[in-house]
């Protein structure tokens, strides 16, 4: 968001959406109940360094980084905010003065802050605990605005793949060593990420959509969804048909992987210095357009999503819940969470960051890939066109003459390939727990990338690590 149109939101004044905290050195205790109020209304816009009146004060620049820090430990502590939230604090320095801004979208869960249930009215968070009818008409918003909260109450631990969680709780740790899922059992994870709850308007209890789609087994994902596929196709010598394609029917865990596969296999890579970090900007913008298909799908359409890589472009299609029809913008959209259960959970694992950055990295990326912008398109499909050519030179972006091509390495390498990307070199333990696996199996995996020229060892022993060929 640009300084001008974080001024223009200041202008209009505190009221349902809108929220001002003074917090000149902390984050105040008022914050979090907003952050309620806000994710079980319309969501909104919370200011910290702002008078009530408006007025800028800023907070103290010394403190920024702790009151960022603790604002995070605090909205993924479920003993403060249950389901715990992933929001992201931005930093706006504006006539000298720094202002924190979070953005709060509206949650397909019922929200608590230290156990009480608050709503936004009008300009306050008013606690709705004891109201019934406030309650009650607050559980039934919720259940009629996201397909993903529909309730499959006959629906039992046994119908869902649980050994995906090992996994998950690698990701989580991935992302953050302290990550409060590395110590929760299955159920309470599950309950954490309103996977599990109860629905207040029927008194009934049990898994939702979302927990399905996360997590059910195939037969699980048919029986409730019988519609749901995702096609992969490449189309560029057969273009009646296609040369290659992937019918894609299972969780949204394995699906994010075979999808990412997919564009590795078929698109060439191409690597910028952002900064000082070199980045393989196919890899960032594959990551988004994947998450995005995934988390803001509308899953009650029979409508299958689609990726389509042709030889000037990636399409992608998936039914829609329209909220802003036309083109996006980077600079002028509003961010909306189609699934936010979902779209919370990527969060977490680190498939996804704050809402609106996918459209903010598509628009950047696609700029260094090809010279060109995305095309983002809403209406009940929704539409995606990822430019593949630079300058209007027809063939695909050969990848480097020096740079091996991903299309040539299987899921496991490619995820080892992917780790180096990011991290500059791997060891043999960190491959075990990516892939878990055992060591003897990640040497021979090992061994293989040795012997196609894609990575090399470094150090002895105990020591070797392994990094990209140069």
């Amino acid at each position: 968001m640009t300084n001008e149109a974080l001024l223009a939101l200041i202008e209009q004044g505190e009221g349902v959406t809108i929220e001002f905290k003074e917090c000149k050195n902390e984050v105040s205790s008022e914050v979090y109940p907003t952050v309620c109020s806000f994710s079980n209304r319309f969501g909104g816009h919370l200011f910290m360094g702002v008078k009530d009146t408006g007025e800028i004060i800023g907070v103290n620049r010394n403190c920024v980084k702790d009151m960022k820090k603790n604002f995070s430990n605090m909205i993924n502590n479920p003993q403060k905010i249950s389901p715990t939230l992933y929001l992201s604090v931005e930093e706006y320095e504006i006539d000298g003065k720094i202002i924190l801004y979070v953005y709060v979208p509206r949650s397909s869960q019922v929200h608590t802050c230290n156990k009480i249930t608050y709503d936004r009215i009008e300009d306050a968070d008013v606690d709705i605990s004891k109201s019934t009818t406030q309650m009650s008409e607050l559980y039934m918003r919720k259940q009629t605005d996201f397909t993903e909260k529909k309730m499959f109450p006959y629906l039992s631990i046994e119908d869902l793949d649980m050994s995906l969680m090992k996994r998950v709780r690698n990701m989580a740790k991935s992302k953050d060593a302290n990550h409060p899922w590395i110590q929760m059992d299955d159920m309470s994870i599950l309950r954490s990420a309103g996977l599990y709850g109860r629905d207040f308007s029927t008194g009934k209890e049990g898994f939702n959509l979302a927990a399905v789609l996360l997590f059910g087994k195939d037969e699980t994902i048919k029986s409730c969804l019988p519609a749901y596929k995702t096609d992969a196709i490449y189309r560029v010598d057969n273009i009646d048909r296609y040369d290659d394609r992937e019918d894609i029917r299972t969780n949204l865990i394995d699906s994010y992987d075979e999808l990412i596969e997919f564009i590795y296999r078929h698109a060439d890579d191409k690597f910028f210095l952002d900064g000082t970090q070199r980045i393989s900007v196919r890899s960032i913008i594959a990551r988004e357009i994947v998450s995005n298909i995934l988390m803001h799908r509308e899953y009650s359409s029979p409508f299958p999503a689609k990726v389509i890589i042709e030889k000037d472009r990636i399409l992608t299609e998936n039914a829609n819940k329209t909220y802003h029809y036309g083109r996006i913008k980077a600079d002028s959209f509003t961010p909306y969470p189609k699934n936010p259960i979902i779209a919370n959970f990527f969060n977490n694992i680190g498939r996804a960051d704050e809402l609106g950055s996918g459209v903010r990295n598509l628009y950047k990326y696609t700029k260094m890939y090809a010279d060109s912008e995305p095309i983002m398109f809403e209406d009940d499909v929704f539409r995606t066109e990822i430019p593949l050519v630079k300058n209007g030179n027809s063939d695909k972006i050969a990848i480097n003459s020096d740079k091996i091509a991903i299309k040539d390495l299987n899921s496991r390498e490619t995820a080892i390939y992917r780790f180096i990307e990011e991290n500059g070199s791997i060891s043999n333990s960190q491959a075990c727990q990516l892939l878990d696996l055992k060591a003897p199996t990640v040497r021979i995996i090992f061994r293989k990338m040795i012997n196609k020229s894609v990575i090399q060892p470094i150090g002895e022993n105990r020591n070797r690590k392994y990094i990209l060929t140069k």
